[in-house]
């Protein structure tokens, strides 16, 4: 596959291999450089690199905290890193994350590879250069744009991981299909399993190209937001039993939903949510009385607006639309998509 590149604050490339480790070392050359990973990865990357370039998290959205994040900037300071030095980000999507925003603030910026293990990391959360922590009242509250060195992608880590965790990290592509490149809907519906390399590598495109164009998010890098605005309320309001994935899933089919009310939607392509979304194992609605809760946890988001929430909605496939809604009819949307 050939590497797709992306315009930021500066140009990087993300690169499609069968051998991160080889291709990590020869980014690496001879600079001093740091890996955090996730406790399930320990054992395979002290396979190829020394302990005492390792630091392991836990694993999941545990790592991102404040607590840890103070404690692993420390451990920087403590392993004499220094401006010139490389951080290197290697786990699923909040690994990635956690390591972008430690390479952003320590020292006010220093370089930093990101290596996403997971279908999410690989086609979302390593690409466009958001880094970030959660804090108690919110997800990705704190954070900063801080693009990476360079994105390496291979697939066989994708064999490593649970079923579960993998269709959740889908639901990112099922998302780049419906806002941009309907070919990927088409593979979904042929079967994912024998397609997943060209789904992947699509929505890799699809958020690349988005990024490329808005990289700060003052206008189209907005579309990528589809289906979130519900979907951080319903993660945080599981306390994270659901997955980032899983709750993105229902955020998509409530975002559907609202679409056809206020976009115009077809009722075909709502239920195109549903039927993608199934295949995938994915659940597609939440509790009925965990609307309150819901509600006041996505008037914390950013896209509130005043009493109304903005969200990121489709006219058609392809075609995306913002659009300001008010609680009480998002209420009665939520209640009648519920009650399907």
């Amino acid at each position: 596959m050939k590497p797709i590149l992306v315009s930021a604050e500066r140009d990087y490339g993300i690169t499609f291999t069968d051998s991160w480790s080889r291709e990590l070392k020869s980014l690496i050359g001879d600079r001093h450089f740091v890996i955090i990973t996730q406790a399930q990865l320990r054992d395979r990357v002290e396979a190829t690199f020394s302990e005492d370039s390792i630091i392991v998290t836990a694993d999941g959205e545990e790592q991102k905290s404040l607590s840890t994040f103070t404690t692993l900037l420390e451990e920087l300071a403590l392993r004499a890193l220094s401006r010139d030095s490389l951080i290197i980000g290697i786990g699923g999507g909040a690994t990635t994350d956690l390591a972008g925003f430690l390479a952003a603030t320590y020292m006010r910026g220093i370089d930093w590879i990101a290596i996403p293990t997971s279908s999410a990391g690989m086609v979302d959360a390593a690409i466009g250069g958001k880094t970030g922590i959660n804090l108690p009242t919110g997800k990705n509250l704190a954070g900063a744009f801080h693009s990476p060195a360079q994105v390496i992608v291979d697939l066989g880590w994708l064999a490593t991981l649970p079923n579960r965790e993998l269709r959740a990290g889908l639901a990112e592509s099922v998302k780049c299909g419906f806002i941009s490149d309907s070919k990927i809907l088409e593979l979904f519906q042929d079967g994912f399993e024998k397609n997943l390399a060209e789904i992947i590598y699509r929505s890799v495109a699809v958020k690349a190209g988005v990024v490329s164009r808005d990289f700060r998010e003052s206008f189209e890098r907005e579309v990528l937001n589809y289906g979130h605005t519900l979907g951080h309320a319903v993660e945080r309001d599981s306390n994270y039993t659901l997955s980032h994935g899983e709750a993105v899933s229902i955020g998509m089919v409530f975002a559907a939903e609202v679409s056809h009310v206020a976009s115009g939607l077809s009722r075909d392509v709502v239920d195109l949510h549903y039927t993608i979304l199934n295949q995938l194992n994915l659940p597609r609605l939440y509790k009925k009385d965990s609307w309150n809760n819901l509600m006041n946890l996505m008037g914390r988001d950013k896209k509130r607006r005043g009493q109304s929430i903005r969200f990121v909605s489709l006219k058609s496939i392809g075609k995306t639309d913002r659009v300001e809604v008010e609680a009480a009819r998002l209420k009665e949307i939520y209640e009648a998509s519920v009650g399907r």
